[in-house]
């Protein structure tokens, strides 16, 4: 209702004064005088909250005062009017209200201040009732809105991967096993798929079958990584956005990324004005400025050779050297972005020996056609490749890394049958609402984390 009054407010005042409207929703706060009260209601569809001005002419009142608390459900009947108060444009005289669901004062955890996004953690059933996690959860949607939008408008299917897999798409070996067997037996016969199978921590190798024979696909679902990391920066549960091209090339794979990118940033400039402004206001100064501009700025595109000179030259002291042949870290990335370019930079032709097997092999026998997008305040947002579409390059690389070849012999089969050159990319979601809303750890982009040690909820 909160959403649907400021919608009228917007297109016409004169919509939405004088009328009677009924308001479900929760009690933000109350402030008792002598005759009256004030009641600050909100229903989380909107970033604001409504005030309720109760007085002697409410039905009930003094049992209804003495009922009110911060937290507890309420459906109130009233007429809008003006309002005096500064920074409202209306208030709602409630003449009707009914207490659905009681919140004991002495006990409810959110009470009208400021709390730690630690010990909202511990209460990550409550905590989307806060102006963060409220605005975060609208800013997520919409975020996924927008991907959605951007590919289905460009012409590219949704498909479904498997959250079940028997392949480490990454070779990184940080996968979780999904297994039906008891402790102690060991015959994979008996548990339930006849194999290991592991919790997926990529679509793409599925996604590259299907567009394969559909063009242009994505997927974008749950993935996990069992990596025991305990920095703000990772999960081991969370959500992928993947799309596949058939006929692509690093290049268009690039251009897909920034437009993508782009169009996200500017749905949510649209559509969560108020969410952002909190942001700018009490998560991340100069956040608008930031992320304002971004739609409009050419994305820079820098070999992953010249960015080594660039950070050997730059004077700047960090944390972990650099030299060739290293993977960067957070701190080089965002240098790179933040720093130098000042703006989102795609990093490319990575060397082969920090990268995933399936990514093309340039001439030059030592790097691939792979792609980080770097963005500021963050450090890598995406990442992509052209994957091998040579079967005799693949095989090698496969027997390189000392791969289960049986593992991907349908993975092969593509190079075998009509293979053509084909693109990708992954680009975490968590870290996309992150770079987004300021939000500093990703543990509070998504409802309830899942990271090392903590499955609650």
């Amino acid at each position: 209702m909160c959403r649907k009054i400021a919608e009228l407010l917007k297109e016409d005042e004169s919509k939405i004064l004088d009328q009677t409207v009924n308001i479900a929703g929760w009690v933000k706060s109350v402030r008792n005088q002598k005759t009256f009260s004030f009641v600050e209601v909100y229903d989380g569809s909107i970033f604001s909250s409504l005030q309720v001005i109760l007085d002697e002419n409410t039905q009930d009142y003094q049992n209804i005062k003495a009922a009110l608390s911060t937290g507890c459900s309420v459906v109130i009947e009233g007429k809008v009017q003006k309002s005096p108060a500064k920074g409202q444009a209306i208030e709602v005289v409630g003449h009707l209200v009914k207490v659905l669901g009681k919140a004991d004062p002495e006990s409810y955890p959110l009470q009208k201040k400021r709390h730690s996004f630690e010990f909202l953690r511990t209460i990550a059933h409550l905590r989307p009732r806060t102006n963060t996690q409220g605005a975060v959860t609208r800013v997520r949607s919409a975020l996924s809105f927008a991907t959605h939008e951007f590919f289905i408008k460009n012409g590219f299917f949704q498909i479904h991967t498997p959250i079940i897999t028997g392949s480490d798409c990454e070779g990184s070996g940080e996968m979780f096993q999904v297994t039906t067997l008891p402790p102690k037996e060991e015959d994979l016969g008996k548990d339930f798929f006849g194999k290991k199978t592991y919790l997926t921590v990529s679509g793409q190798l599925n996604s590259e079958a299907l567009a394969c024979a559909l063009g242009d696909v994505y997927t974008f679902g749950p993935t996990f990584r069992a990596e025991n990391s305990h920095t703000s920066r990772h999960l081991a549960e969370f959500w992928m956005v993947e799309p596949e091209m058939a006929f692509c090339d690093l290049e268009k794979n690039m251009q897909v990324a920034e437009d993508y990118v782009k169009h996200t940033i500017e749905h949510v400039l649209t559509h969560c004005e108020k969410d952002l402004q909190f942001f700018d206001k009490f998560i991340e100064k100069g956040l608008l400025d930031r992320i304002k501009d971004l739609p409009s700025t050419e994305f820079k595109r820098l070999p992953y050779t010249e960015a080594i000179e660039i950070l050997n030259s730059s004077n700047k002291k960090f944390e972990f050297p650099v030299e060739w042949g290293t993977d960067l870290q957070s701190e080089h990335e965002r240098y790179l972005a933040e720093e130098h370019f000042k703006c989102p930079v795609f990093l490319i032709d990575y060397p082969k020996d920090i990268k995933a097997f399936y990514m093309r092999l340039n001439d030059d026998n030592k790097t691939v056609r792979a792609m980080d997008l770097l963005v500021p305040k963050l450090g890598e947002l995406i990442g992509g490749s052209q994957r091998e579409e040579r079967l005799d390059y693949l095989e090698k690389r496969i027997d390189e890394l000392k791969l289960d070849t049986e593992d991907y012999q349908w993975y092969l089969d593509l190079r075998r049958f009509g293979t053509v050159p084909h693109s990708g990319f992954g680009l975490g979601f968590e870290r996309l609402v992150q770079f987004v809303t300021g939000i500093e750890n990703i543990r509070d982009t998504i409802a309830f984390p899942r990271y090392p040690g903590h499955a609650e909820f």
